[in-house]
């Protein structure tokens, strides 16, 4: 029997499978690769440091956008993440998450989804490895590592750590080169680089356990959530000597306004640093002590850039990279000198500046066939933009309604121009709120105290002008104000 063109065409099309470009089939859900690192600065050669040796993040940054004025809502790791994983404003200590897990043990569903919760609801497979949030892998207890005191309950898949010969999450957290485990800080050295594999560092396991959930997640043929910690830089700075390398004979710029600053300020003591075995000395007086302190802090970065690598060839092998949106996050930033100090906890700019960089690749589709790939790759942005927009923007890119009520903004205005608007940036300690527009950093301390300084001057933050300009200072004060009722 003679078949008429219409209905042969109806049989082609009843036969032929639905690919998922394909008009008869929903746009694939992508996956998400979140990599965070710890202590990071945005000292990188794609953010403009050419002394510092990261090709990998380098190439991530050339395939996206790298994002040179994000700002983190606190200078403190617990904090931080909690603003990265909620994608609210939080508490301001190390025990934010488990404060919010004590309300959700009260509360339940009340309390907002967490950022790993929301994907996890639709149909992704979450895993956290190493240090996602506060404690590596999690969990509370003495050692870190008791399943019934979760910092992220109802969140994760898997949540893991690997911690080896250093025993536990809290053993791996300060480890040094083979399992050494930090008891008394002043019997620990500040700084070490240690002629092993990657391996002989906790952050070599840890990866070397993100590859496995990654060939696991490929296996599996479901959107999937990774969110991958690294430890290093974080104090001590321990690294495999190979990464070190690079910085045997290299020339540092000299530090930008190593004083002390005067008046009232943020400033402190860079305790943590301190407590380390340091042979007597003190890199605010001892200049040769100073840049054998940066170099390795050097070597600690590229250490991790070159596990960054690995979970960028990883996903490469599995052919996921063109359907897989990759954040990579440090959870905020770390003074090598500036305003003397050897650390993080200020409401300074070196405090609360980190990198950020997003790659979506062009496989990201909305449900209407739009594409919302990064275009002008590689080109950075020196808009402001906050933590607490990685969460919306995620949700953007992956077609999915956000939860009610984010205060974050969706950055994928800035994915497909690197000149959109940002909007400014609001950080927080214990006892000051500070809010950084594009000409001033105001900071606001809990006893009225104010601190304005104007990024277009060569003082930067070293002159507070805050009597200087009271209309400014009365304008950022009720942008503060406002910005965080919470």
């Amino acid at each position: 029997m003679k078949r008429s063109p219409t209905r042969l065409l109806l049989v082609l099309f009843l036969c032929t499978p639905c690919f998922p470009w394909s008009p008869c089939s929903a746009a694939p859900k992508p996956n998400v690769l979140l990599i965070c690192i710890d202590d990071l600065r945005p000292e990188l050669k794609c953010f403009g440091a050419d002394y510092i040796h990261s090709p990998h993040i380098d190439r991530l940054a050339a395939k996206g956008r790298a994002f040179h004025r994000h700002y983190v809502q606190a200078p403190t790791c617990g904090a931080s993440r909690y603003t990265l994983l909620t994608g609210r404003y939080g508490g301001t200590n190390n025990g934010a998450l488990f404060q919010r897990a004590a309300r959700i043990a009260k509360e339940g569903a009340r309390v907002p989804p967490s950022m790993p919760a929301f994907f996890w609801k639709k149909g992704y497979t979450t895993v956290s490895v190493g240090k996602v949030s506060h404690h590596p892998g999690g969990r509370g207890g003495k050692d870190w590592d008791e399943d019934t005191k979760l910092e992220m309950p109802h969140s994760w898949t898997r949540h893991l750590l690997p911690a080896g010969p250093w025993q536990h999450p809290r053993g791996a957290m300060h480890g040094l080169a083979n399992g050494e485990i930090r008891k008394n800080a002043k019997d620990m050295d500040v700084f070490q680089a240690f002629a092993g594999p990657d391996t002989a560092y906790p952050d070599g396991l840890i990866v070397d356990e993100a590859l496995k959930q990654l060939d696991k997640l490929a296996a599996a043929k479901k959107p999937f959530f990774l969110a991958t910690g690294i430890i290093r830089p974080h104090l001590p700075f321990g690294a495999p000597a190979k990464y070190m390398a690079p910085y045997k004979d290299a020339e540092l710029p000299p530090i930008p306004h190593p004083e002390k600053p005067g008046g009232k300020t943020t400033w402190h003591g860079s305790g943590e640093f301190m407590k380390y075995n340091r042979w007597g000395k003190n890199p605010n007086t001892d200049p040769e002590f100073a840049l054998e302190v940066r170099k390795h802090y050097a070597a600690c970065v590229t250490y991790a850039d070159a596990l960054v690598g690995r979970l960028l060839a990883k996903l490469d092998e599995h052919k996921l990279a063109d359907n897989t949106i990759i954040v990579l996050w440090g959870d905020h930033g770390w003074h090598l000198g500036e305003h003397a100090i050897w650390g993080k906890h200020a409401l300074f700019e070196e405090s609360l500046r980190s990198p950020l960089i997003i790659v979506a690749p062009p496989a990201v589709r909305s449900q209407q066939g739009e594409a919302l790939e990064v275009k002008s790759p590689g080109a950075p942005t020196r808009s402001i933009v906050e933590s607490i927009d990685i969460f919306p923007t995620l949700c953007a890119l992956a077609d999915l309604p956000p939860p009610p009520d984010l205060p974050g903004t969706s950055l994928v205005p800035l994915l497909e121009s690197p000149r959109a608007a940002g909007h400014p940036a609001i950080s927080y300690s214990g006892n000051a709120e500070t809010i950084r527009t594009d000409r001033y950093r105001l900071i606001a301390h809990k006893k009225g105290h104010v601190e304005l300084y104007d990024h277009e001057s060569d003082a930067g933050e070293t002159k507070n002008i805050a009597d200087e300009h009271p209309g400014v200072v009365q304008e950022l004060r009720a942008q503060l104000a406002k910005r965080l009722a919470r």
